[in-house]
């Protein structure tokens, strides 16, 4: 049975992750893939699930938190 690479949970039904860099990676959780592969915010360092924003090489969960760390233009909602 395959074990996961964050929690060691040896899982039937786990799945497989192959990163751009071409590691391959074993979950037993969409929780475990989160905290092992989603990227954190610059700011806060909550982990970003859905797209995020990018500023420079920076990344952040939202517009407030890349304004916060002092990013200009950036905005949650168009008007």
């Amino acid at each position: 049975m395959p074990s996961c690479d964050v929690c060691g949970n040896d899982y039937a039904n786990a799945f497989f992750v192959r990163t751009a860099a071409g590691e391959e990676l074993t979950f037993d959780s969409i929780e475990c893939a989160a905290h092992r592969i989603a990227p954190t915010c610059t700011h806060c360092g909550c982990r970003i699930l859905g797209h995020g924003t990018q500023a420079d090489t920076a990344t952040y969960c939202c517009a407030h938190c890349a304004r916060e760390h002092g990013v200009t233009g950036i905005q949650d909602r168009a008007k």
